[in-house]
């Protein structure tokens, strides 16, 4: 099996991810506060400006930019006079797409919006469907900044969201547990 190359198996964050049935779960709501200022929600939420506003958000980071099918066609333009700062990665959700070299940019921005304004700031993470792409983004800034193993972070969104990263995220961000663990980082 290709996952017990890992400290932590693939599998075990699966189980992590479905309900007492075994079932994945689309997300409940099109926006949930994961952690402290940080959130994690779909497109419409994305182009539902006042409802950012509402929340307080300062920046958004747009874990699916670009203009298929399966990305969320936004960019600094649309949210031109909110005083929301933004910032886009353009990923797509297979398998075989490396988005761990975002990892560190993308943990920037998110730190860099905690720290707006002597901490005041609030990040709105997204994708498409708020579930693979941005959650996958979100729980490397957990593990990069805020020193969480992957269990750890996986199980604490996933308490606050239904999220389901791709098989092939999960595996980049087992490498990443591993690589922090051997660094003596976690």
């Amino acid at each position: 099996m290709i996952d017990e190359q890992y400290d932590v198996p693939v599998q075990q964050l699966n189980d992590l991810l479905v309900d007492e049935n075994g079932d994945f779960m689309m997300p409940s709501k099109e926006v949930n506060e994961v952690y402290p200022s940080i959130y994690v929600g779909n497109e419409s939420a994305a182009r539902n400006v006042s409802c950012l506003q509402s929340l307080g958000v300062t920046h958004v980071l747009n874990a699916a930019e670009g203009d298929s099918l399966m990305h969320v066609n936004t960019n600094a333009e649309f949210y031109a006079g909110t005083d929301i700062t933004y910032y886009g990665i353009p990923a797509w959700d297979t398998d075989h797409f490396d988005l761990s070299v975002f990892f560190e940019e993308g943990a920037d921005f998110i730190e860099s919006a905690l720290a707006y304004k002597h901490g005041t700031g609030k990040v709105f993470v997204h994708c498409q469907k708020g579930y693979s792409r941005s959650a996958t983004l979100v729980l490397a800034f957990l593990m990069l900044r805020q020193s969480m193993d992957v269990r750890t972070a996986v199980a604490m969104v996933r308490q606050k969201r239904e999220i389901g990263p791709n098989d092939g995220f999960l595996r980049q961000l087992c490498q990443l547990n591993d690589r922090l663990e051997a660094e003596g980082k976690l």
